[in-house]
């Protein structure tokens, strides 16, 4: 019995790519460097794959920034503001795309489906000349099988690509991407060529669109772009991937009929109701590729349950054309858990990283072949049931809590208009306030001194003292920039979920389980793994503190309950929502703490609401229901005069716009300068929106500092459809990614574009 891995996380058990693709940026290091440790890194990987009995291995999903970046790398499909002049792609002008430099902005970069990884979106028209124009694909599957390993090279499929990108800038909006597919099938057909030639027998087509909610048109587009590469792939087995979701009964049908296909492979973790459709209509002689084995999670597998459902799928689909697989690439879960030391053995043995989930995968294969290794399968039943009865995951007085919400929808008292009246009394604020969205620049040094503190190397007055002179510097700086509502910068915070969690009963934390959000970003989850409540305040101090230094407002800064949830590992023994009206009532607390202590503007982030919501249309309404009815939990007690802020960025707002509108908070910043300001769009078509917005009027992403003139471009572009009395100026995002040398120009020229337009209007009146 076979054995399949969709995909596998690229950045190192310790975070190596990421040091090495910084090294690289800051001129630390060479291009040679860099692919050296690439290398190093894909190579453990194959023979980890490999010695674990896998049969069909991954390549050509190691990545320096997104596969979707590499496949418009491989279709040369270069924006031409990157100057690009034909030949192979280099390192230049790939993170030129992926970041922008200091003459021109990056792509914008976008979610993946329903989770934290992002892509760069590609830039697409009807003059865009398609080449191959990198060779990543066939150069990794030759280093592969130079090492012995024979590998199946992965692409994003081309339906897929297309209905990911967008109109190029200029572009008519309506224009219809999948109108490229007759140019950027030779593309394809030529690398596929070239695979074919180097001893390739397998290719891996990802075509998650599919299961998304498609227009007929759009399925026909399946059949016209594999009947297009069944020439090329003579001789070949191809499998497509679909994963994330149900697919449709139509779209099942018009998969499962493609030409030149040979097998295909279906998320049976979150997409269930796929297992009767294989059972009715799978057909005869094709491969099933079955992901019993969860991509986006850290929870040992249910071996008993996945080898009952594998069972019943052989019997339909044949003992030789059944292949164990993973639900999606491993790219969504942490590397190993033999790197973890911070978590105790009991919580470990529910626990099941990428490393782990590899040896689940073929654990199944071979238990289905009738090798079944009894002491393995039995000590995964225990860890089931240690976790199903241990005390430390139920807390009754947490269930009644959150039980006791039904019957509400927790809104404030007051419409947003007249507290918004309330607010302007409290704070006098300046028309076009400014502000950032939360964190300032981690510099070496504070990052040094959080880890002596956790390593218990300093004493916390040494400590805290070192966060208040950090706290004070950024106080300094805002108040020399001139802006508005002030912000601490959370220097005592290394991740804006994980800093509260820590601070929450029912969660865990890991040492290296790190997952990569986007090129060198990584983040490390939380594991909500029991009920959740909150021991004791988590910010006031400091908020209380950074507000003493300062006559401006200072914003209380939190991270809302969907956001917590959605950045974390969460359990799978109750309904999300559940946990997430938990997490709510704990963040109420700490709301009602803060407005005791003094803090009259509380930012509460929802960077990740939109982020959640399903692939099908279907579900949308109750997913949203529960989303924003968790974050008016959190608000709902305060007084008028308190401002209540959210932030949002890096998903498409505009198909959720009622239900941010129905969150009620009191201010809302937002990405937008990165999107090509997509999110006007939805005002321009009529809109009305009455409470403070605040569009992001940069990229925080990019190292590139934006002129004056731009900034003020942008805002006057906004104010054509927004009214200047409820209009922010922010950056799209937090800066803690940045440096101080591209913070302070950026944040002046912000301030300075603000006071511009500020002018401009008061001659209009």
């Amino acid at each position: 019995m076979a054995s399949h891995i969709v995909g596998y996380p690229r950045m190192g058990p310790k975070r190596e790519l990421k040091f090495a693709l910084e090294s690289f940026w800051d001129g630390k290091s060479s291009a040679d460097d860099l692919q050296k440790v690439a290398s190093d890194l894909r190579s453990n990987i194959w023979k980890q794959m490999k010695d674990a009995g896998i049969k069909y291995i991954p390549s050509n999903t190691f990545s320096y920034y997104d596969q979707v970046l590499d496949t418009t790398a491989m279709l040369g499909a270069v924006p031409a503001r990157y100057n690009w002049k034909g030949g192979e792609i280099g390192f230049d002008t790939y993170f030129a795309m992926a970041r922008g430099n200091e003459t021109v902005p990056a792509m914008e970069m976008t979610k993946w489906f329903d989770t934290n990884y992002h892509y760069i979106v590609p830039e697409l028209g009807p003059d865009v000349v398609f080449s191959n124009a990198s060779h990543k694909a066939v150069t990794e599957f030759k280093e592969a099988k130079a090492l012995g390993v024979d590998t199946v090279p992965v692409f994003v499929g081309p339906v897929s690509y297309l209905l990911l990108s967008k109109p190029a800038k200029g572009v008519e909006k309506t224009f219809n991407l999948l109108s490229l597919l007759d140019k950027i099938i030779p593309v394809y057909k030529q690398v596929i060529t070239e695979l074919k030639e180097a001893g390739a027998t397998w290719i891996q087509f990802d075509e998650a669109t599919i299961v998304k909610d498609l227009e007929s048109h759009q399925l026909e587009a399946f059949t016209k772009a594999y009947s297009g590469l069944e020439s090329a792939c003579s001789g070949l087995n191809i499998v497509i991937a679909t994963y994330f979701a149900d697919i449709t009964a139509d779209a099942f049908k018009r998969l499962t009929s493609l030409p030149a296909v040979s097998g295909y492979t279906f998320d049976l973790v979150r997409g269930k109701n796929s297992i009767d459709l294989i059972k009715s209509s799978f057909p005869s002689g094709k491969y099933l590729f079955a992901g019993v084995v969860d991509g986006r999670n850290i929870w040992a597998n249910d071996l008993a349950e996945s080898l009952s459902i594998l069972q019943s799928l052989q019997g339909v689909v044949g003992k030789d054309k059944l292949v164990v697989s993973t639900s999606c690439s491993l790219l969504h879960t942490a590397v190993d858990l033999v790197n973890e030391t911070k978590l105790d053995n009991e919580i470990k043995s529910w626990l099941a990283f990428a490393a782990q989930k590899i040896v689940e995968v073929n654990a199944l294969a071979m238990a289905l072949a009738g090798k079944k290794d009894e002491a393995y399968f039995s000590a995964n039943a225990a860890a089931l049931a240690s976790k199903k009865s241990s005390p430390r995951v139920t807390n009754e007085a947490v269930q009644k809590a959150a039980d006791a919400l039904k019957g509400s929808a927790h809104r404030r008292a007051t419409n947003v208009s007249a507290r918004l009246d309330a607010q302007q009394k409290k704070n006098n604020l300046p028309v076009l306030p400014t502000t950032t969205i939360g964190s300032f620049p981690q510099t070496i040094d504070i990052r040094r001194v959080r880890r002596e503190y956790k390593a218990k190397k300093i004493t916390e007055d040494d400590y805290v003292k070192a966060m208040k002179e950090e706290i004070n510097k950024v106080v300094k700086l805002q108040e020399e920039l001139d802006i508005d509502v002030l912000v601490h910068g959370e220097p005592e915070r290394n991740d804006m979920v994980e800093y509260f969690g820590e601070q929450l009963s029912g969660f865990a934390f890991t040492a290296n389980g790190w997952v990569q959000s986007y090129g060198s970003r990584c983040v490390k989850p939380p594991i909500i793994y029991g009920d959740v409540s909150r021991p004791k305040s988590m910010t006031v101090f400091w908020s209380s503190m950074a507000q003493e230094m300062t006559k401006r407002p200072m914003k209380g800064m939190l991270t809302g309950p969907v956001t917590i949830l959605n950045w974390s590992f969460v359990r799978n023994d109750q309904p999300r929502f559940k946990t997430c009206y938990q997490i709510a009532l704990a963040i109420k607390d700490e709301v009602q703490d803060l407005e005791k202590a003094g803090i009259k503007i509380i930012q509460i982030d929802e960077a990740a609401l939109r982020e959640g919501l399903p692939l099908r249309k279907s579900e949308h309404a109750f997913y949203l229901d529960w989303a924003v009815h968790a974050f008016r939990i959190t608000n709902v007690g305060v007084q008028d005069s308190t401002q209540i802020h959210t932030h949002m960025c890096y998903s498409n707002f505009n198909d959720i716009i009622h239900s941010i509108i129905d969150m009620d908070a009191d201010v809302i910043t937002i990405e937008n300068s990165r999107s090509d300001e997509k999110l006007l769009s939805v005002f321009r078509e009529g809109i009305k929106y009455s409470a403070g917005i605040g569009p992001g009027v940069y990229d925080i992403h990019s190292p590139r500092i934006p002129p004056t003139e731009e900034i003020a471009e942008r805002i006057n572009k906004t104010l054509a459809v927004l009214k200047s009395d409820i209009l922010w100026v922010n950056p799209d995002c937090g800066l803690k990614t940045r440096k101080y040398s591209e913070v302070k120009p950026a944040l002046s020229n912000m301030v300075s574009a603000a006071k511009k337009m500020r002018t401009e209007l008061g001659k209009a009146k």
